[in-house]
């Protein structure tokens, strides 16, 4: 089955807003955001360029697991980089295949060189389950004759 939809239509559904540190932040600071907005990683901003992304996957590796501290180490240290993007345009199966090949759970929206949203693999899995529910309620409608072959 080809899922339908692009990664803009994501973006139109569940909102753009991204929330974003910087390199200079620690690690310790960065948690606590992502901690008061329920979220699993923040994007890295460098002025206006994304200088990647630091999930809670990367404080696990490269901090608890390297035995340092999160009050003592910046998230510049630690960021997965290059940040792996997607374009608003581009399918949502293109959005899969990138996560699965990268194994990476969230991807900055770039159009061009201006980050415009960040997709999680929760945002792709709850487009998929509705393009699921949604044709089969149009077959389901199909099949008992309330819309025309």
């Amino acid at each position: 089955m080809q899922i339908p939809g692009t990664v803009r239509q994501i973006l139109a559904s569940k909102g753009s807003e991204v929330s974003t540190t910087t390199p200079d932040t620690l690690v310790f600071d960065a948690l606590t955001l992502m901690g008061e907005m329920n979220i699993g990683a923040l994007v890295v901003m460098d002025g206006a360029t994304v200088a990647g992304v630091f999930s809670e996957r990367d404080y696990s590796r490269k901090v608890i697991l390297q035995g340092r501290t999160s009050r003592n180490t910046r998230v510049g240290e630690i960021l997965s980089r290059p940040a792996i993007g997607i374009a608003p345009d581009d399918s949502i199966e293109e959005c899969m295949a990138r996560m699965t090949l990268n194994r990476i759970r969230h991807l900055p929206v770039m159009d061009g060189e201006r980050l415009v949203g960040l997709v999680s693999i929760g945002d792709v899995v709850n487009w998929i389950m509705h393009a699921q529910r949604h044709a089969i309620q149009q077959l389901t409608g199909y099949l008992s004759g309330q819309y025309p072959a």
